[in-house]
């Protein structure tokens, strides 16, 4: 992925081996919120990623993703304000 300000995500939410990340679409009605969620783990001398989750992972996704959501709430609600 190329390294420029528009591939790159707005926010980082990282629990351990648990990664939530929001990127933010400009569009005409406004910025849009989308969220990845991976969980990153260790394969010989390299870190990967990967979509899949361990039941043990599952309350800190949980934590991540309210996390993120609380995120894009405050910076919508920050947009109306201003």
């Amino acid at each position: 992925m190329p390294n420029s300000d528009k591939n790159r995500p707005i926010r980082e939410i990282r629990y351990g081996t648990v990664k939530v990340l929001v990127w933010e679409n400009k569009t005409a009605n406004g910025a849009m919120h989308n969220v990845t969620a991976v969980r990153l783990y260790k394969d010989g001398e390299d870190w990967k990623e990967t979509g899949g989750f361990h039941a043990d992972d599952l309350p800190i996704l949980a934590k991540a993703l309210n996390d993120a959501h609380s995120w894009i709430h405050d910076q919508r609600a920050a947009r109306k304000a201003s």
